[in-house]
């Protein structure tokens, strides 16, 4: 299925196939294909990149697809790959985090920190920290498959 060009999103660059490996949902999904290309909210003058996740219900492409600007895109395999690296020795507290201490990390970026932590405002939190290890345990594989790639990559540019 071909992603659509007359949007306001322009792809450059894309994948149309996405859908063959999305995870657990690859063959059965609505994620069609990502795209970079030109922003959306591009205005005259200030052009920006984005990364698109492409949705199809099957009728018209949906308005749940998914823009980023390509920092957030890094921003979330970063935090991605941090909160795998936290629920490696998560197990060492018994309720797998620190009530006293939630916090994770702060990563530095631009001068700051983007900071990662339990979020103890969940009233479930203990219920649902042990459901999201489990989860990221479950999807282990599929995980480090695209972390190797990645890995890969970014040695392959000098990072």
């Amino acid at each position: 299925m071909k992603i659509p060009t007359n949007l306001k999103h322009k792809p450059v660059i894309v994948s149309e196939n996405y859908e063959n490996i999305d995870g657990r949902s690859a063959y059965n999904t609505d994620a069609k294909g990502l795209s970079l290309g030109l922003a959306q909210w591009n205005d005259r003058g200030k052009v920006d990149i984005s990364a698109k996740v492409w949705r199809y219900t099957g009728e018209k492409w949906s308005r749940q697809s998914e823009e980023l600007p390509l920092h957030r895109v890094l921003d979330l395999a970063i935090f991605v790959c941090r909160a795998q690296q936290y629920f490696r020795e998560a197990y060492r507290f018994p309720k797998l985090y620190d009530p006293e201490n939630p916090a994770i990390d702060r990563v530095g970026l631009q001068g700051d920190a983007m900071s990662l932590e339990v979020c103890t405002a969940n009233e479930k939190i203990d219920e649902d920290i042990r459901l999201f290890r489990d989860a990221l345990a479950k999807d282990d594989e599929l995980l480090g498959e695209r972390l190797s790639v990645l890995s890969r990559i970014l040695k392959e540019l000098g990072y």
